[in-house]
C-alpha cells in the first residue's frame, strides 16, 4: 500500500505541480486541495492524464467548515469534496476546492468532466447553497421547490423555518411558521447508592 501511495503521490505532484494548493497523506489516503480558479483544469487533468486516469467520480459533497471541530475556523467556509477512482491504476484520491466567497459560494461544475457529478452537485446546492457554474440543471433535489434556506448549513435552525400541513378547509398543503417551542433538554442522571444491586 505504501509503494502504491508513493507512486500516486509522485504522479499527482508531477502532473499537477503548483496547481496543488495543499497536499495531505493521512490514514492511507491522499487528499489534494486546489484553488477554485484551477478546479476545472485539475479535474480534467485527473481524468485524462495517462499517469492518473481517474475515470470515475464516486462521490461529491458539500461541507460547511464554520465552527469546524467546535473551534473557530480560519479560512473559507464552504468546500466541495470529490472522491475519485482510477479503475486503470486501482487507486483513489480526494479532491477538495473551497468556494472563494462565503456569502455566495460558487465553484465550477465538473459535470462536463464526470457526468456522474450532476445529481451530487444538485444535492450540494440544495443542502449547502453552493452554486455550480455551468451546471445544466441546477435545482433542488431533496427539499421541495418552495423550501427556504439550505438545511445542512451549520447556522440553519434544527427546527427549520416553516412547517407544512394539509389544510382541510383549503384542501391543499399550506406552509406556516414553526409551532415547535425551542427547549433545552437535560438528561436525567440516576445516582442511587445501591443502583443495580451493588453494595
Amino acid at each position: 500500500m505504501t509503494q502504491k501511495l508513493d507512486t500516486l503521490q509522485a504522479a499527482l505532484q508531477s502532473v499537477l505541480g503548483d496547481a496543488i494548493h495543499k497536499f495531505a497523506r493521512e490514514r492511507g489516503e491522499i487528499s489534494i486541495t486546489v484553488k477554485a480558479a484551477d478546479y476545472t483544469q485539475v479535474a480534467t487533468s485527473l481524468r485524462d492524464h495517462p499517469q492518473l486516469k481517474f475515470e470515475q467520480l464516486v462521490d461529491l459533497c458539500g461541507m460547511d467548515f464554520s465552527d469546524y471541530k467546535n473551534e473557530a475556523w480560519d479560512g473559507r467556509r464552504f468546500c466541495v469534496v470529490s472522491h475519485l477512482l482510477s479503475i486503470s491504476h486501482n487507486w483513489r484520491v480526494r479532491l477538495k476546492v473551497f468556494a472563494p466567497d462565503d456569502d455566495m459560494p460558487s465553484v465550477a461544475s465538473v459535470t462536463p468532466v464526470w457526468a456522474s457529478a450532476n445529481w451530487f452537485e444538485r444535492e450540494a446546492f440544495d443542502l449547502y447553497g453552493v452554486i455550480f457554474e455551468g451546471h445544466i440543471d441546477l435545482r433542488r433535489i431533496l427539499t421541495d421547490y418552495g423550501f427556504i434556506g439550505h438545511p445542512m448549513r451549520k447556522d440553519f435552525p434544527t427546527t427549520g423555518n416553516v412547517e407544512m400541513r394539509y389544510d382541510a378547509e383549503k384542501k391543499r398543503v399550506i406552509y406556516q411558521p414553526v409551532s415547535i417551542e425551542p427547549r433545552e433538554v437535560v438528561p436525567r442522571v440516576v445516582r442511587e447508592d445501591n443502583y443495580g444491586g451493588l453494595h
